[in-house]
């Protein structure tokens, strides 16, 4: 009788509980982030992550069973960094400041480290990550339905959830795409992001 290879654990070992811990686990995400925006996936063992971190190879096992749960944790990171500047753009009075804030943010995920976004784009479409990707979408989505539902948004006349839904798939689908392409210029990308939500909410350009 055949057996089913067993997937391997894309969770952390354990969380660090101490300062010191939290900073171990810090430099290794960030020598993994390090070494795969200037070398690539394909040179991003966890030995070269240990060593570029600074630390033993038991000492990354400690926390992180395999490369697969380390670039796991590292695409948690960035997505944390997102999730908290929705949050902040949430915070602003005024449906199109929010809107804008977020695209700002979405645009700075992707471009402000471009290689690091692309690699981790590749990862996140190969690893079983949909819980994860349904989790981030969900607080996005709220996220602009709540923008949407504001008093000075008298330009939504179609059912709000649906609106965000949409304004949601174009800004991911344009921003991925100009990461795909290796765009840099964020303001540029921006303003046309902001022209086609201005667009489909048929208001003035901007």
């Amino acid at each position: 009788m055949s057996k089913h290879p067993v997937a391997p654990p894309l969770n952390p070992r354990k969380a660090p509980s101490q300062r010191r811990s939290a900073h171990t686990v810090e430099a290794i995400l960030e020598a993994a982030a390090r070494i795969l925006e200037t070398q690539g996936l394909t040179a991003c063992s966890t030995n070269a992550v240990a060593q570029r971190a600074g630390v033993s190879i038991g000492s990354l096992y400690q926390y992180f069973p395999n490369r697969d749960a380390l670039t796991v944790a590292l695409i948690e990171r960035e997505s944390a960094q997102l999730l908290r500047d929705i949050q902040a753009a949430s915070d602003l009075s005024g449906a199109l400041a929010r809107i804008r804030a977020m695209v700002q943010a979405a645009v700075a995920h992707q471009l402000r480290r471009p290689e690091l976004a692309r690699v981790i784009d590749f990862e996140e479409r190969r690893l079983p990550l949909q819980e994860r990707h349904q989790r981030v979408a969900q607080v996005i989505h709220q996220a602009l339905v709540e923008a949407l539902q504001l008093a000075d948004a008298p330009w939504v006349l179609d059912d709000v959830t649906t609106v965000a839904h949409d304004l949601f798939a174009l800004t991911h689908g344009m921003i991925d795409a100009a990461g795909e392409r290796g765009e840099t210029d964020a303001l540029n990308l921006e303003h046309r992001v902001m022209r086609a939500i201005c667009g489909y909410l048929a208001l003035n350009g901007e």
